[in-house]
């Protein structure tokens, strides 16, 4: 049993150390430094051109903006981020809000918050800025201190079963035996279906967690007038959300469209919104709103009491159609909640205008070991029950605050449930996703052996002969290096091997090829060997390269993991984010390579165990072994 409120109090505390870690990293990149520093930084896009401004799905304006300078340089923006499109020539510093939703190149489209487009936008010296989000804090301690002082109602109740201070009650239901799900799925789907306050799906990779939640929530949707499914990431709901609109589910997707992925922008409460059968009545509303608003705007300031009284007429009329066009627009859109079966938005967007006096039998909660605890009571202060998946021997969230997280703030109401709820945990042991070779290890050491491959990976084709491979490049002087302007480590000589192995060893053109390295400097410099090289010309569009967050709930055929690190110290960083690794060694279906420094790697216990684990797989290789088979 745990003492709920003091450890709220405390996330209360360690949440504010980490809101004032994240603006501090903010201020140091924004706030005090030039135009010149922050472009540096890649916190700011200065100057840029309009391209074009024109209406988006949803009917929002968009700006196409185009770096004319630096146009190779770094940057942190990235779809979905939230942005400050200003003026670089007024002094007051004027900027009107939006969000990215689309970045190539030296090219970026900013989605607009507001309607109407200020003249200085069609200036020449104009820029972006990154916005510091403090929204989602203020929400989040919002939150935190309502579930503190919860007493005698159902988020009480919640909280008490989380903290394991009272039992979750399951009724006296049956065993399922659903076609598509299997022995252990059907287990989790009968125990999500007699929940009346908790269940908990433990989903190790490739195990089938999002497929068994897509089935639970279809199935919910028949039993209730409406379910809401949420996830802490906007990839993680807009995956669920393209599952259930291909079950023939009605869903709305609640969100900026700017945030939404191509697949499910027509679930978007803004595409739907626009297909409504009394949109066209909105649209001209919003017309002869703004036409007589323009009118309005061309008479002068020195002009007689007529002109004035007609000038005030105009305005008048303008702001009475667009009081009637939001008041009908709030009606479509009350019209789409109301019939909709599934309501999905992530869990900080579970505080949205159009939802927050709603209330919900049930919530779903995919990814929720890689959520806050303070995010997921969000939508939890008004639902009966709720249904997380997750796995916490996966990425955790992510924690800007060293202090913050050794403190408490990286341990996620997911585990807390899973520790203090056993019987309301099912753990899902199929996977079917990996050769036995590849997923040996982080069955042993991370899911207590437990995991077993399906019979189908038995029967697929042995594209391989060694699945599994640890090439050791201890003693061949593979030094990593530091690089200055980022302090980000790399490792050249790795870099390399990786890519002339890869060019000796192609796979077939149809196979997808995915490198994993834990530094963006050796993200960038493998992209460059990748790039240049002729012999990986005819599989390049097929290989990905990026760091373990980005493959995170993905596989691909092969794949390369570049360690990097390698010193006289023994020195390995965040290597020893064991979680993380273990994302990475679970991402392929049928080869994995991984390239380390066993005189850096070895004195470290997880490292030691995994070399030791290929090698009686068959799979340990000298680097010497390379380059002596390349002098031949």
């Amino acid at each position: 049993m745990m003492d709920a409120k003091a450890s709220i109090k405390r996330q209360i505390e360690l949440l504010e150390v980490e809101r004032e870690q994240d603006y501090k990293m903010y201020q140091e990149k924004m706030m005090l430094s030039s135009i010149e520093d922050r472009e540096r930084e890649g916190v700011t896009w200065y100057p840029v051109h309009l391209v074009k401004d024109f209406i988006s799905m949803g009917e929002r304006i968009t700006l196409v903006l185009e770096k004319t300078k630096n146009q190779k340089q770094r940057h942190s923006f990235q779809a979905g981020s939230i942005v400050g499109v200003f003026t670089g020539t007024d002094e007051n510093g004027k900027s009107i809000p939006g969000v990215v939703s689309m970045l190539k190149d030296h090219t970026m489209h900013v989605v607009l918050n507001q309607t109407n487009l200020p003249d200085w936008v069609y200036d020449d010296k104009i820029g972006v800025n990154l916005l510091f989000d403090d929204n989602t804090y203020k929400e989040m301690k919002r939150t935190l201190k309502g579930v503190l002082k919860a007493e005698n109602n159902r988020l009480a109740e919640l909280r008490d079963i989380f903290y394991g201070n009272k039992e979750a009650r399951f009724s006296n239901g049956y065993a399922y035996n659903l076609p598509g799900l299997n022995e252990v799925q059907n287990k989790a789907f009968s125990k999500i279906t007699d929940a009346q306050d908790i269940a908990l799906v433990h989903g190790p990779p490739g195990t089938g967690k999002t497929t068994t939640l897509t089935k639970c929530i279809a199935d919910a949707t028949r039993q209730e007038k409406q379910v809401l499914v949420c996830a802490p990431s906007n990839a993680a709901v807009d995956l669920l959300v393209e599952k259930l609109a291909n079950e023939g589910l009605d869903v709305v997707r609640l969100g900026h469209p700017a945030r939404l992925t191509p697949e499910v922008i027509e679930n978007s409460v803004d595409v739907k919104i626009s297909k409504h059968p009394d949109f066209s009545r909105l649209r001209e509303l919003r017309k002869k709103s703004e036409e007589y608003r323009r009118m309005a705007k061309k008479y002068k300031r020195n002009f007689g009491r007529k002109e004035k009284t007609q000038r005030d007429l105009l305005f008048s009329e303008s702001r009475i159609l667009k009081e009637e066009s939001r008041q009908l627009e709030s009606y479509i859109a009350e019209n789409l909640i109301d019939h909709a079966q599934v309501i999905a938005c992530t869990l900080t967007g579970a505080n949205h205008q159009m939802i927050k006096d709603r209330v919900f039998k049930t919530c779903f909660i995919d990814e929720a070991s890689q959520a806050l605890e303070a995010a997921c009571w969000i939508p939890l202060d008004r639902v009966e029950r709720v249904i997380m998946s997750g796995d916490h021997y996966q990425l955790p969230p992510t924690i800007k605050s060293i202090e913050a997280a050794k403190g408490g703030l990286e341990q996620t109401l997911f585990a807390k449930g899973i520790e203090n709820q056993v019987d309301s945990t099912v753990m899902l042991e199929t996977q079917y996703r990996m050769h036995n070779a590849i997923m040996g290890f982080s069955s042993d050491y991370f899911y207590q052996g437990k995991l077993k491959a399906d019979e189908s990976i038995n029967h697929r084709p042995a594209y391989f002969e060694q699945p599994i491979t640890f090439i050791d490049t201890a003693g061949a002087g593979y030094n990593e290096e530091l690089k200055k302007e980022t302090l980000s480590t790399f490792n050249r000589d790795e870099g390399l091997l990786l890519g002339r192995l890869m060019g000796e060893d192609l796979p077939p053109a149809d196979m997808s090829v995915g490198i994993i390295a834990p530094y963006k400097a050796q993200i960038e410099l493998i992209r460059g060997i990748v790039n240049r090289s002729e012999k990986l010309a005819p599989i390049r569009e097929n290989i990905s390269i990026n760091t373990v967050d980005a493959f995170q709930g993905q596989e691909r055929d092969v794949m390369y993991i570049s360690l990097t690190r390698s010193n006289d110290k023994g020195e390995i960083g965040f290597l020893k984010e064991y979680r993380r690794m273990n994302v990475a060694l679970t991402r392929a279906r049928y080869k994995l390579v991984v390239i380390g420094d066993s005189a850096t790697l070895g004195n470290d216990p997880f490292y030691a165990r995994l070399i030791d684990y290929v090698q009686a797989n068959g799979g340990y290789a000298s680097v010497f072994e390379y380059i002596y088979s390349a002098n031949e």
